[in-house]
């Protein structure tokens, strides 16, 4: 029987996505379910498992008919053995042979991928970074991170986790601790998760602002806020646009790429962020070489594109 599908499975901070593709890349049907953040590996690797046999059976398929599954997580993972080491957001999901533990109850090709490099990957090849040589891909929403592309090839590194800019240390040892165990690193400032946390903890300070007002702040409410000229959600967003001016620079200055997407929820925020990163950026950089700055094409489906890209080569 010929294997004509696979399916890319994306698990963020907040859902985790299943797409079934044709052997020509095209997306057949997608499903999907919130993400259990208290999870350990063998838990969230069955629900997994489950929902992939949920998606085959609904579209009446067979394992059989099945090249494999991609499966990228927000992780630092050994790349060449599938196996996650730490997971940030999801912090049960550590030391765990997941590519293994899937490949045990689902008779297929499995690929296991940080999501940033599986973002980059899906960029590269269908979206905003069609025809670059090196291309870097910044994640911005639940978590901060990246993927980086160099010579039309994802770049992964000594052990597969190259491109975990969320995790650089911009004030070490000080600020909140990260699910990455760390104080200080650029997760902790910008993120959708970590945002949050800063505006509450002025908020207990005694800081007046309507976001004192909000069942539950969040992302979404701040930049309600900073749309109502709220003075502590300017702040915040002017804070995050410099944590993030200042780590997509530090890039820059590494590897001298010349183009980077951003994708991912905070993206929402439009020029109230990515204009004051381009004018910080700007005013760093004192060489006067293009550098181009473009949004992600491929929306809410780049992870699971990305992920079936890893079967389908």
């Amino acid at each position: 029987m010929q294997k004509k599908y696979v399916i890319g499975v994306d698990a963020g901070g907040t859902k985790v996505a299943y797409g079934l593709f044709n052997s020509e890349g095209m997306l057949v049907d997608r499903i999907q379910h919130p993400t259990d953040i208290k999870a350990d590996g063998p838990a969230f690797s069955d629900a997994i498992v489950e929902n992939v046999n949920i998606l085959l059976d609904k579209n009446r398929l067979r394992i059989e008919q099945l090249k494999g599954v991609g499966v990228c997580m927000p992780s630092f993972i050994l790349f060449d053995k599938g196996f996650v080491c730490m997971t940030a957001s999801m912090t049960n999901i550590r030391d765990f042979a997941m590519r293994d533990y899937i490949a045990e109850r689902l008779p297929v090709q499995i690929v296991l991928d940080n999501d940033g490099n599986v973002a980059a990957l899906a960029e590269h090849r269908r979206g905003a970074g069609r025809g670059s040589r090196h291309m870097v891909y910044v994640a911005v929403g639940t978590g901060i991170g990246s993927g980086i592309v160099i010579d039309g090839k994802v770049f992964r590194g000594s052990y597969g986790w190259a491109g975990e800019c969320g995790h650089m240390l911009i004030t070490p040892d000080e600020g909140l601790l990260c699910g990455c165990r760390n104080h200080g690193c650029f997760m902790s400032y910008v993120s959708g998760k970590y945002a949050p946390v800063h505006v509450k903890a002025r908020l207990a300070e005694g800081e007046e602002s309507i976001l004192a007002d909000s069942k539950e702040i969040d992302c979404v409410e701040i930049l309600k806020a900073y749309n109502k000229n709220d003075r502590l959600a300017i702040e915040t967003v002017k804070n995050m646009s410099h944590y993030l001016a200042v780590c997509v620079f530090n890039i820059y200055q590494l590897l001298n790429i010349d183009l980077f997407v951003f994708g991912g929820g905070l993206c929402n925020f439009g020029e109230a962020l990515f204009g004051r990163i381009r004018e910080e950026f700007d005013r760093y950089n004192h060489i006067p070489q293009p550098v181009h700055f473009r949004f992600a094409e491929i929306e809410k489906d780049f992870g699971i594109t990305g992920a079936a890209e890893l079967i389908l080569g």
